[in-house]
């Protein structure tokens, strides 16, 4: 089979049909927090903005390229305990954590997690016209505006406490750095900005969407390798990791901003930086096995652990430098790591993907199938992206 064959057998015969059966939580609503590497179910696990808001977005974005009954079905239920639990009624916003009764646990408003309820809510609007949808959509859009844009400086602050004050722990993970303006969250205010403009065409989010883009090839990219990754309030660069998964992620992502658009000088500088940011990530991140390798410290030692989300991330951005050159080395690139994909990160027993994996293709069983930060996302857009691209 071809590329494109596989990968849509992968989605709709492996990938969706584990979330569909395995994580619907029957017992307290929604979905299961949490399955262990180990296929174990953690009933009273709690349950994360991102991993819900993703789902949301994985079933509506399915559904609506293949328009089956069975995916609505799952975002229905993916919508409604979003909209129902997860949004603050009294200060606006989502909470980031809840407890699996479905009462908040960490009633932070990580803008990460608002831009990612905004993708969830514009892919389910598009696949059903629900107003409510649309409605939440907007009004995360004005509090991610009216709360986290820095007027004064560009760019988005990353955290706030309920009532939303800025937070002095500002990070997302307990492994980043602890700074005000970082790429990932960027990155993702960017992909929930151009879903929501694909239905809701505001002269307002126009503009910002715009000059996100600008800011990302003005500040994030890194004229000796990929994305600078952590900045202070002034943009002063605060480290020199190299996420691969992050680079390649965000160079197609750029491009597809640019076309939403319809900006042809964007859509040229971000095909430009796209080309540029693949080569980067093929030269220095591609392991002798195939894999996309996790991060690297400049005149340090390498992870070279093969997350999941990278491998995903990797096939649609060689893919993509393809389609903008027409030079199958990427295309060749995108098979191998499709290859390795297959081979080390899909679990073929129990289905998923592992988390990761070490250098010599051994998964960590410790590590989540079904978690706070371990959904159909990065797997599932992906499959989509080639089935359409190719």
């Amino acid at each position: 089979m071809s590329l494109k064959e596989e990968m849509q057998s992968h989605l709709l015969n492996d990938i969706l049909p584990f979330w569909m059966h395995r994580t619907i939580d029957r017992k307290y609503g929604g979905f299961i927090g949490r399955i262990d590497g180990q296929d174990r179910i953690h009933e009273n696990a709690d349950k994360g903005a991102i991993l819900n808001a993703r789902i949301l977005w994985t079933f509506s974005a399915t559904y609506n390229h293949f328009h089956e009954p069975k995916y609505l079905d799952i975002a229905n239920r993916a919508f409604n305990y979003l909209f129902d639990h997860f949004i603050d009624k009294k200060h606006g916003g989502v909470y980031w954590m809840l407890d699996y009764l479905g009462n908040p646990s960490v009633s932070k408003k990580q803008i990460y997690a608002q831009a990612f309820a905004i993708y969830g809510f514009s892919a389910y609007y598009k696949a059903t016209k629900n107003e409510l949808a649309l409605k939440a959509a907007i009004d995360l859009f004005h509090l991610i505006e009216n709360h986290a844009f820095d007027n004064n400086k560009n760019g988005y602050f990353e955290a706030f406490d309920r009532q939303w004050k800025l937070l002095e722990d500002l990070r997302l993970s307990e492994k980043d750095i602890n700074e005000k303006k970082t790429l990932n969250t960027h990155l993702h205010i960017l992909e929930a900005y151009m879903m929501l403009f694909q239905i809701w065409k505001d002269a307002k989010l126009e503009h910002q969407l715009k000059n996100l883009i600008a800011l990302f090839l003005d500040r994030f990219v890194n004229e000796r390798s990929g994305f600078h990754l952590f900045f202070d309030e002034d943009w002063n660069s605060k480290s020199s990791l190299i996420s691969f998964g992050h680079d390649i992620e965000g160079s197609w992502l750029l491009q597809e901003a640019a076309e939403i658009l319809s900006d042809k000088t964007l859509i040229q500088q971000t095909k430009n930086n796209a080309i540029y940011m693949t080569d980067a990530v093929i030269k220095s991140g591609i392991a002798e096995d195939g894999g996309l390798i996790y991060e690297m410290e400049p005149n340090m030692d390498t992870d070279t652990d093969k997350h999941w989300w990278p491998q995903a991330e990797a096939i649609v951005g060689f893919v993509n430098a393809w389609q903008n050159t027409s030079d199958t080395k990427y295309l060749q690139k995108a098979n191998e790591v499709w290859e390795f994909t297959k081979n080390r990160i899909i679990d073929q027993k129990n289905g998923e993907w592992w988390f990761r994996v070490n250098n010599n293709g051994q998964p960590y069983l410790h590590e989540d199938k079904v978690g706070p930060w371990k959904c159909p996302y990065h797997n599932g857009r992906a499959c989509l992206e080639i089935i359409k691209r190719l």
